[in-house]
């Protein structure tokens, strides 16, 4: 199994921006437990950030290219203002699962708004770091083409 795991803008300052809502764990933290999380399981994953939508936008490209089997993604400020970030993921049709480490429906209202939601199979939010391996594990169960329902 291959994920991607695309991360939007200043996910890159967690540890530094507002710790009280991120808490203080660095970005270099959360992909070194994404990583030993996936390891354990047999997993790829191909963990990125960005502060540009169109970087967001060409790696769900790419993850289409690479027969990526699963895309978690957290676009930070960009879900809710991208539409091509949505229509990209509803584009390759990969399964895909919307992460967000804080508790985005107790935040701002602006915040309520979420576009890559509805091209996703799930929403993980406010579990901190661990949603990410929730995300994981949500796709590791998922149906894939000839092999049926993990366990």
């Amino acid at each position: 199994m291959k994920l991607y795991v695309l991360n939007g803008p200043n996910l890159n300052l967690l540890g530094i921006r507002e710790p009280d809502i991120y808490g203080k764990k660095s970005y270099s933290e959360l992909i070194e437990l994404i990583e030993a999380y996936a390891e354990e399981r047999g997993i790829e994953v191909v963990c990125r950030q960005s502060n540009h939508e169109g970087d967001l936008v060409d790696w769900i490209h790419e993850a289409y290219f690479e027969k990526a089997d699963g895309i978690i993604i957290n676009p930070g400020a960009y879900t809710h203002t991208s539409i091509a970030i949505m229509d990209a993921v509803k584009g390759v049709a990969i399964p895909a699962v919307e992460v967000h480490i804080s508790d985005i429906s107790k935040r701002d209202s602006f915040r309520q708004i979420s576009y890559i939601r509805k091209a996703c199979v799930a929403t993980v939010s406010g579990e901190g770091f661990e949603g990410y391996l929730k995300a994981v594990d949500i796709l590791e169960k998922m149906e894939r083409p000839g092999q049926g329902v993990s366990e």
